[in-house]
């Protein structure tokens, strides 16, 4: 498939890209600003320029799949939250109908469903929380990830993914990137909500029975 990736410049998004790269589809990375293409076509990656703050329509032309990856990050306020983790997803799932994509992998996070009381992360889990309700509604063949504490330690190939976790735990963003592409082709994730982190279950056998 032709998998567009929003947010490939970010942590997750950029090892999404390589992951794609790795296995049998096509990523097409979408980055905001100019000095941000280099990096993927020295990995042999296409990109569009596309900015999630203003028109980005364009991206979506020949595509098969949407990674939407994209978050506003820890260091701005509500208002960005709002723009890009909320409204950005959203417009992405009304183009991805438009352009009859068929598979959308959103990443989220632990907690989306339940985001009262989650004290200065509230404003973030709302976000992600409407994101998330919306794509479920949305009509299309979706996969929504929730990972919990992300790490930049090196992947280890294993994960614990299960529909309800009993508990918080860590993922490396290499092993999450990892999971984004891996079930964008596996059947029994589609119109599935996943909560992820590490684990002993090698990827090739999450959901393989």
């Amino acid at each position: 498939m032709r998998v567009l990736v929003i947010g490939a410049n970010g942590g997750i998004g950029k090892q999404a890209v390589e992951k794609l790269l790795e296995s049998d589809h096509e990523p097409v990375a979408m980055v905001r600003k100019t000095d941000q293409i280099p990096q993927f076509e020295e990995l042999g990656a296409q990109t569009v320029l596309a900015d999630l703050e203003e028109d980005f329509e364009k991206a979506f032309h020949n595509i098969d799949a949407v990674i939407f990856a994209a978050g506003s990050g820890p260091h701005t306020g509500a208002d960005k939250t709002i723009v890009i983790d909320q409204e950005g997803a959203i417009e992405s799932v009304d183009l991805a109908k438009k352009y009859g994509i068929k598979r959308f992998i959103m990443l989220s996070s632990i907690g989306a469903d339940h985001p009262k009381g989650t004290g200065q992360m509230k404003h973030y889990l709302y976000a992600k929380h409407r994101a998330d309700e919306y794509l479920k509604k949305a009509g299309l063949n979706y996969t929504i990830v929730r990972p919990g504490r992300l790490t930049d330690d090196p992947g280890t190939g294993k994960v614990n993914l299960q529909e309800k976790l009993s508990d918080l735990g860590n993922i490396p963003r290499e092993d999450v990137a990892a999971v984004l592409v891996y079930l964008l082709s596996v059947p029994r994730a589609e119109n599935q909500i996943f909560e992820l982190v590490e684990g002993n279950t090698e990827l090739s056998e999450v959901l393989a029975y």
